[in-house]
């Protein structure tokens, strides 16, 4: 009785520290699919205040900190596959160590296999969630909110 008490006593005075993530759509080359960066209807519209397309949208200004499109951006929006699995920053940051744009880093190189420029890799085009098959899924897109 005490530690159930003692419990619930911690879980009312903890802040709740959780943030929601905004899903932002999927990396693909497939232009059909609902989620894909690449169909100008749904999460690739210029239109969507979230879309990494829309040059005024939070995700996609060329100003923004949290911008795909960003330069100098540090908090872009992260990459995630299938399984969950982290791909980096979907960043046009070439110095940033975790940018899909830094040629030198894990997820950027072209001889990385965590890297979505390597064609051997986690860019393959015959991956059904390689941001490169026309076909696949894509990579999931998340920023932080």
């Amino acid at each position: 009785m005490l530690r159930s008490a003692l419990i619930l006593l911690a879980t009312i005075a903890l802040p709740v520290t959780a943030q929601a993530d905004d899903y932002l759509g999927n990396l693909s080359a497939n232009p059909y699919a609902p989620n894909s960066t690449a169909n100008p209807y749904g999460a690739g519209s210029r239109y969507n205040a979230n879309s990494i397309n829309n040059p005024y949208g939070r995700y996609g200004s060329p100003y923004s900190n949290e911008s795909a499109n960003n330069p100098y951006a540090t908090e872009a929006p992260k990459l995630y596959d299938s399984q969950g699995n982290y791909r980096g920053r979907l960043s046009s940051n070439p110095y940033d160590p975790e940018s899909v744009s830094n040629p030198y880093g894990r997820y950027g190189s072209p001889y990385s296999p965590d890297s979505i420029n390597n064609p051997y890799g986690a860019g393959s085009p015959y991956k059904p969630d390689s941001p490169n098959n026309p076909f696949g899924n894509g990579l999931r897109i998340i920023g932080d909110d």
